[in-house]
C-alpha cells in the first residue's frame, strides 16, 4: 500500500493486487495494457515467478516492463526469473521507497 500511495501522489494510475491470481483477473478486465508491472515473490494463491510466467505467455505482454520488487534475497529468487526478461530486481528493505519510485521512474523511462 505504501508503494501504491507514493506512485499515485507522482502521478501514476495503479491497480493493486493483493495475489497474482487476482492480479490476472485484473489485467484480463482492465483492456489497457499497465506501463509497468511491479512484482512481489511471496504472494498467496498464485506466486510471483507463477504469475510472471503466465503474463509473459502473450504476445501482447512480452516489452512490459516487470520489476521485482521483494524482501527474497536474489540468492534465494527463483532462477528462471532473468529468463522472462524482468528489468530490475530490487529487496525492498535495502532502499527507502522513495528511492524505489526513483529507480522505477527510471526503468520505466528507459522502455
Amino acid at each position: 500500500m505504501l508503494y501504491q500511495k507514493k506512485l499515485e501522489l507522482s502521478g501514476y494510475r495503479v491497480s493493486a493486487a493483493h495475489n497474482g491470481l487476482d492480479a490476472v483477473h485484473i489485467l484480463k478486465e482492465d483492456k489497457q495494457m499497465p506501463d509497468a508491472i511491479l512484482l512481489d515473490l511471496m504472494m498467496p494463491v498464485m506466486d510471483g515467478e507463477e504469475f510472471l510466467r503466465k503474463f509473459r505467455k502473450s504476445i501482447d505482454t512480452q516489452d512490459t516492463p516487470v520489476i521485482v520488487l521483494t524482501n527474497v534475497s536474489r540468492d534465494e529468487a527463483p532462477k528462471t526469473l532473468w529468463h522472462y526478461g524482468i528489468s530490475g530486481y530490487f529487496v525492498k528493505a535495502n532502499h527507502t521507497p522513495t528511492e524505489l519510485i526513483a529507480i522505477i521512474e527510471k526503468i520505466m523511462s528507459e522502455s
